[in-house]
């Protein structure tokens, strides 16, 4: 005679195994453009001035892209007379979707990605987000401007 007890644990068993190797086999999120930028989103959504969250997005953003904001949180500690870490330069309460994605298509070529997000109104709901493949790992190629050249008045120079 067979337990019952002993059929429900070999059931949770196989149960947690066939779980187990479903979830082995799921890619990671920056395994591809399209997941990459998903994810970007989700975590800009959940950034309220937490640093933590902030830290989430920032690292999902390209080598080219945190240097930059780390140059820019160089500036901006200078200026405020207190350390403000490169993630703090990403501003949680401005980010509003202008639109939610309802087509997602991808370019890809060598290790350069378009996503293009297509909304309701194709016209006036479309973005273009550009990702960069480093060592193996998609992440958001943000574009920011060269930061001008810091400007001394006369006579303020530091010896």
């Amino acid at each position: 005679m067979v337990r019952r007890g002993s059929i429900l644990a070999r059931s949770a068993v196989m149960l947690a195994l066939l779980m187990g190797s479903a979830g082995c086999n799921r890619k990671p999120f920056d395994a591809t453009p399209e997941g990459v930028v998903r994810e970007f989103l989700e975590r800009l959504e959940r950034v309220h001035g937490d640093p933590k969250d902030a830290r989430a997005v920032f690292d999902l953003l390209s080598r080219p892209a945190q240097t930059s904001l780390s140059d820019r949180s160089r500036r901006a500690s200078a200026a405020f007379g207190k350390r403000l870490g490169p993630e703090q330069m990403i501003a949680p309460s401005h980010y509003f979707p202008r639109f939610q994605p309802r087509q997602w298509t991808t370019r890809i070529q060598g290790n350069h990605a378009t996503v293009e997000l297509i909304g309701l109104d194709p016209t006036t709901e479309r973005a273009a987000v550009p990702c960069v493949n480093e060592e193996g790992h998609w992440r958001i190629d943000l574009s920011l401007p060269p930061l001008p050249p810091i400007e001394r008045r006369p006579g303020s120079e530091r010896h």
